[in-house]
C-alpha cells in the first residue's frame, strides 16, 4: 500500500521558485561530476520505506498550501556533516500540480495517506500553476464543492 510525504518547502515563493531552485541544484550536481539526481537530506528515514517506495511522492507545502508534488524513487542512508546518519528523499524532476490545500506549519517530514492527498490539477482539467485562480480561492472553490 503506498503512502506519501508532505514538507514544507521553505524559502520557496512559488513552485517556479522551486523548480529554479532545483534545476539549479541538478546544473551543480553536473558541474561537480555527480549524477544529476534531486535529492532531500532529512534527519531520519522513513519507518513506512516500503509503503513510501510503492509509489508514493513528496508533497511541498508553499506559503501556506499544498501546491506541488514529485514522485519519490529513491530512498539511501546517507551521513550528514556532523557524522549523523541522515536519509536522502530521491525525487523525479517533474513538479506534477496539485490542488492546493491550505496546510499549516511544521517540522520536518510527515505521512500522508493517499486518501488525504490532493488531487494532481490535471486531473480536474489544469496543466499548470500558472492556469489556475490564487491557491486561496482555488482551494476556497473546493471547499464549497465548485471544483
Amino acid at each position: 500500500m503506498t503512502v506519501h510525504l508532505i514538507k514544507l518547502c521553505v524559502g520557496c515563493d512559488s513552485p517556479e521558485d522551486l523548480r529554479q531552485w532545483q534545476e539549479e541544484r541538478l546544473a551543480e550536481r553536473r558541474k561537480r561530476g555527480e549524477p544529476p539526481v534531486l535529492r532531500h537530506v532529512t534527519r531520519s528515514m522513513p519507518k513506512r520505506r516500503d509503503e513510501v517506495l510503492d509509489g508514493g511522492s513528496l508533497y511541498w507545502v508553499i506559503k501556506g498550501y499544498v501546491r506541488v508534488r514529485q514522485r519519490i524513487v529513491g530512498l539511501e542512508p546517507v551521513v550528514g556533516e556532523d557524522g549523523e546518519p541522515r536519509c536522502a528523499i530521491l525525487y523525479d524532476p517533474e513538479l506534477v500540480f496539485v490542488t492546493p490545500r491550505q496546510h499549516r506549519p511544521f517540522q520536518g517530514w510527515r505521512y500522508l495517506e493517499p486518501e488525504r492527498a490532493p488531487p494532481d490539477l490535471r486531473d480536474i482539467g489544469w496543466q499548470s500553476d500558472e492556469e489556475q485562480p490564487p491557491p486561496g480561492m482555488l482551494a476556497e472553490l473546493r471547499e464549497l464543492g465548485l471544483i
